[in-house]
């Protein structure tokens, strides 16, 4: 319930490719899916770097990662993401991004991500529907994707779209 969609992964891969990433980010790793397709899709000498919480649950990236071929473009960080992204370089460098991590921190990674995104560069954001919920949100999560919603919108360093893929994927373009 937590991985994104085999759709989501597709669709990730290929912009990864699309846009020819080299040095991607991603916050909320779990089992490692996500960070696998975006691997996948990596320019030739391409790194991501991912951020989680959690030893367990990376364990099993780590296993798929290797299985996959791509251990060496991924580095693995478990620490909090934001004090992670905060100790990255602030010069823009980022190609890509990818958050799907505890709701409630996603204003905060976003604000650590877009002033290190090159202009051009993409932020992938996951659950921005949050089952229906940021029409009327009923607890702190849904709160907090509905207020990051209409601040993406508002946002004049980004271009946004809000695709309805499996529970609302959009997509941040800094300009």
């Amino acid at each position: 319930m937590m991985q994104i969609a085999p759709e989501q992964g597709a669709f990730m891969t290929m912009l990864t490719q699309l846009l020819g990433v080299t040095n991607a980010v991603e916050v909320g790793t779990f089992t490692g899916y996500s960070s696998l397709c975006i691997a996948r899709g990596l320019a030739p000498g391409g790194h991501l770097l991912c951020c989680d919480v959690s030893e367990d649950y990376t364990s099993v990236a780590r296993r798929y990662w290797e299985r996959a071929g791509v251990t060496d473009k991924i580095e693995l960080r478990i620490a909090p993401a934001v004090e992670t992204l905060a100790a990255l370089p602030t010069d823009p460098h980022l190609d890509f991004a990818f958050v799907d991590a505890d709701k409630t921190g996603y204003a905060s990674y976003v604000e650590e991500i877009v002033p290190r995104l090159r202009p051009g560069g993409l932020m992938v954001l996951d659950n921005m529907l949050w089952s229906g919920e940021v029409l009327d949100p009923q607890d702190d999560d849904g709160r907090a994707v509905a207020d990051l919603n209409d601040a993406l919108v508002a946002d004049d360093r980004l271009d946004v779209v809000l695709l309805p893929v499996r529970d609302g994927v959009s997509l941040a373009r800094k300009r």
